[in-house]
């Protein structure tokens, strides 16, 4: 009756992107690629990818592509369209503030989008035609050979232990196909894993599995897969017989992302099971195994990047996308809403306004936001929650060091020590090289940071040489937009590796 299944639907929108992908296939790739581009120039990066994960994930699914080479071209062409204005990024918006601080001129909104766009333009078309055939085919997540593994806390049932059960019994019970890492009783003692151990209630048994392994171990063993503690505290709806209610459950995968509640904090100070409904089955943490080193999965501190396999029901995991945490669950539920066209008039009259010049991007914005909670299209807790603490530190931290560098005049004794490097090259040259050190630079260090610095640099270098600056500080915020080369150069790398 236990016995769980992964449910794998997708909302009425998905499955015509799925039939339109399967008969062309190369046209929907370019307009994915080219909606995705396009939208970064006015909305952040990481929303983007988010709300496109699971409905590219949802299409190899149905269509059998592999996912890895639908995922990584979309969330380089994100990447690639949100060097096309000065609200594209974080980053532009410093390159720009940064520049008008040294006394050049105001950059608007639209001033560098010719430029981006022939870079975008051979980008997309080399994501489009290159790119997918340099990606390994991991087939579709359906047919997948080498399912992920997870790690999981079998607990003791009373119910389901006879007196004097061994530890070898249990084992024999699975088929001898479970793997037994540890063995603990009570808060904290760990017993050896013998055959001979003799099991008690309340024992739990470490195990990893696959999900489909592990649900088969809780069904033959009468074993449960969750904190027994937070049973009990939820408490069980009885039915007129006596028995509890279960209603239909799924399986998901819940990816932390760095604008999750989960993230840098435990499943237990969130009371994600109180909260959400939801068991936690297990963890998944890429290249380390934390499980084994933890009292429990609800005490592990998580990462962006973690994966948690839940089980729940439907609406269970409906009230956990809501709360802004990702659910690859295969399905998507786009939430419609009376307000969703004022608030996109308030969106297109804020970029508008920038654009024309008719106020200048920050007093739009801000303006914006207040009418955004005036009309309640947003309210306090999703401000709140958009708001990054490690972010603004980032950036004030940045624009601190930039600033000491101009004012000590590390600057300009920087840009002596570059010139006298690239002495005697082209201006086309020393700026050319310039974009490339900076996008090397950007690639193991903060995007923002890379940019604070080498914005006043750039500056000095074009100074000393005797030529325009303009082209100097695009270089910069170019190259610090390029954070394509390791997982950790942008937030995003890191989602669509994790899915």
């Amino acid at each position: 009756k236990r016995a769980m299944s992964v449910k794998m639907s997708i909302t009425s929108s998905s499955p015509r992107m799925a039939a339109l992908w399967s008969k062309r296939p190369r046209l929907s790739m370019l307009l994915m690629l080219c909606g995705c581009a396009m939208a970064s120039g006015f909305v952040n990066d990481t929303p983007i990818v988010v709300v496109m994960l699971p409905i590219l994930i949802g299409i190899a699914l149905r269509t059998g592509e592999s996912p890895s080479r639908l995922l990584m071209p979309m969330n380089y062409a994100v990447l690639v369209g949100g060097m096309g204005t000065t609200i594209g990024t974080s980053t532009n918006l410093l390159v720009v503030s940064i520049a008008a601080d040294l006394g050049l001129r105001r950059f608007e909104m639209l001033d560098f989008i010719h430029v981006a766009a022939i870079a975008a333009i051979f980008g997309v078309l080399y994501l489009w035609l290159v790119l997918p055939h340099l990606l390994p085919d991991h087939g579709s997540l359906m047919q997948d050979t080498k399912p992920r593994i997870f790690e999981a806390w079998l607990h003791v049932d009373e119910e389901a232990l006879k007196e004097g059960t061994s530890l070898s019994e249990v084992i024999a019970k699975t088929g001898r196909n479970m793997t037994v890492l540890e063995v603990r009783r009570g808060d904290d003692l760990r017993l050896t894993r013998l055959p001979t151990l003799k099991l008690k209630p309340g024992d739990r048994l470490l195990v990893r599995d696959t999900p489909a392994n592990l649900k088969e171990f809780e069904s033959v063993l009468g074993f449960s897969l969750h904190d027994l503690d937070e049973d009990k505290e939820e408490g069980k709806e009885e039915d007129k017989d006596g028995e509890a209610k279960h209603a239909e459950q799924q399986l998901a995968e819940i990816v932390v992302t760095e604008s999750s509640p989960l993230f840098g904090s435990t499943l237990r100070n969130q009371r994600f099971a109180e909260r959400f409904g939801l068991i936690v089955l297990g963890l998944q943490r890429a290249g380390q195994s934390e499980l084994s080193k933890a009292e429990d999965i609800a005490e592990i501190r998580l990462r962006q990047g973690d994966m948690l396999l839940v089980q729940g029901t439907a609406e269970s995991l409906q009230q956990v996308k809501q709360a802004d945490i990702l659910v690859l669950d295969g399905s998507l539920a786009l939430p419609r809403s009376e307000r969703a066209p004022l608030a996109l008039s308030i969106m297109a009259l804020v970029v508008l306004s920038a654009m024309t010049k008719l106020v200048p991007i920050a007093v739009s914005a801000l303006a914006g936001v207040l009418l955004m909670l005036a009309t309640r299209c947003l309210d306090w807790r999703e401000v709140g929650r958009a708001l990054s603490s490690k972010v603004v530190l980032i950036v004030v931290s940045s624009l601190a060091l930039g600033s000491a560098l101009t004012a000590t005049g590390g600057t300009d004794l920087l840009a002596k020590g570059y010139l006298s490097l690239v002495g005697g090259m082209s201006p086309t040259v020393v700026l050319s090289s310039l974009m490339l050190l900076v996008a090397l630079f950007t690639n193991f260090v903060s995007n923002n940071a890379a940019a604070a610095v080498g914005t006043p640099i750039a500056a000095s270098i074009a100074a000393q040489m005797g030529v325009s600056p303009e082209p100097f500080v695009l270089a910069v915020l170019f190259g610090a937009n390029f954070s394509y080369a390791t997982p950790m150069g942008y937030q995003t790398n890191l989602l669509v590796m994790s899915a």
